[in-house]
């Protein structure tokens, strides 16, 4: 089993014991616009919402298949932004709480299920991609995603995922120069609440967990290799560990059942 782990933990155990985690709270002005900020970084356009998106696309055509009709989950679908790259999609459901971004989407007739947490999914239900564009540094419980989804895999499956390179100097020094500045300008506020807020999953922490679950894990980084040289890094996981995945997710169900009270 891979033993990459970030220097800051001491084992495994010590990083997958950190989860769930609590997110740093935002002040009453950055609550104010949070919703609209957070479409505007979603909906692309023009402008440099629109250059981002442009630049976030890498991340939305790594996660792509082969080309052959399968069956897709999207995890944190959004405003279905990524519904647009899969053409050939046989199946496609999306778990998306947040109900405020799809409301609306003229993607919605493609998407045949939307579910409010993976955990609502069938355990029968069995997909040949699952798929996520920067979601995933923003999972406050990703261990238990992450098993969730090796459950889910069809023989030959894969999860496939986009994700900011969080820690590394090029994407601190990236979203400073760009949604940040714009952020000042428009508000007169720090952006930087709102990425502590959201991005509670470093690369490297997401690049660990991954591999913990998953036997086969391809890493990509864009535009140069290496964590600090990228601003984007994209996973492509296969031939999850079965019995680690229950076995995690068995004992996350335990410690759940015992915390509201039941035994």
């Amino acid at each position: 089993m891979s033993r990459i782990i970030p220097t800051r933990y001491k084992s495994m155990q010590s990083l997958l014991s950190s989860y769930p985690r609590v997110r740093p709270p935002l002040s009453e002005r950055h609550e104010e616009v949070y919703v609209s900020e957070y479409k505007r970084s979603r909906s692309g356009g023009g402008g440099l919402p629109g250059l981002v998106a442009r630049v976030e696309s890498w991340m939305h055509k790594q996660i792509l298949g082969s080309g052959q009709p399968d069956r897709i989950l999207e995890l944190g679908a959004g405003t279905l932004n990524h519904v647009p790259f899969e053409c050939n999609a046989q199946e496609y459901d999306v778990v998306e709480p947040f109900r405020e971004l799809w409301e609306g989407s003229p993607q919605l007739p493609r998407v045949r299920r939307i579910y409010g947490d993976i955990s609502e999914i069938p355990d029968s239900s069995r997909y040949d991609r699952i798929v996520s564009v920067a979601v995933l540094e923003h999972l406050t419980d990703l261990p238990y995603v992450v098993a969730y989804c090796g459950t889910l895999l069809d023989d030959g499956g894969q999860l496939k995922a986009g994700v900011p390179s969080e820690g590394g100097f090029l994407w601190s020094l990236g979203w400073r120069a760009t949604t940040g500045l714009s952020f000042w300008l428009r508000a007169r506020m720090s952006y930087e609440p709102y990425i502590l807020h959201e991005h509670v999953n470093q690369v490297d922490e997401i690049v660990a967990v991954v591999n913990y679950f998953f036997a086969d894990v391809e890493i990509r980084r864009f535009p140069l290799p290496g964590k600090h040289a990228s601003l984007y890094t994209s996973l492509s996981a296969s031939k999850p560990r079965i019995d680690v995945c229950a076995e995690f997710l068995n004992e996350r169900r335990l410690v759940k059942v015992a915390g509201d009270g039941a035994i």
